[in-house]
């Protein structure tokens, strides 16, 4: 099992940027691919990226491709979502989420989790 807890988010502008972390603890950290998912108000959660673990393979869904990027270090057990060019409807709780499946994309496979963290990006 692995525990995660994550940083950063808050309240920005739009077309600013961001940076969230999520710090893995517990189980060894690369035998596990992450992921970072989002539920905005009044929608259902969706993935916005993932990454394999050792970081060959990512996923990047269309409405944020070209201004997320995701990244890891498996030597601090930490993965990071940096988002540039935020806009409004960016604006969720974002969670960071763990897999010991090779690679994921549905949510239902991910049995680990983070607290979220609040995303808020003003007109």
């Amino acid at each position: 099992q692995v525990q995660l807890v994550q940083s950063g988010g808050g309240l920005v502008q739009a077309g600013d940027s961001l940076g969230l972390a999520c710090a893995s603890s517990g189980d060894t950290f690369n035998s596990y691919s992450m992921g970072w998912f989002r539920r905005a108000p009044g929608k259902e959660r969706e993935l916005v990226s993932a990454i394999s673990w050792n970081g060959r393979s990512l996923y990047y869904a269309d409405s944020v491709k070209g201004r997320f990027t995701t990244s890891r270090d498996n030597a601090k057990n930490m993965v990071y979502l940096q988002m540039n060019m935020l806009k409004p409807e960016d604006t969720a709780v974002y969670y960071c989420a763990a897999t010991r499946s090779e690679f994921a994309l549905g949510s239902r496979q991910y049995p680990y989790w983070g607290q979220g963290t609040q995303v808020t990006v003003s007109s």
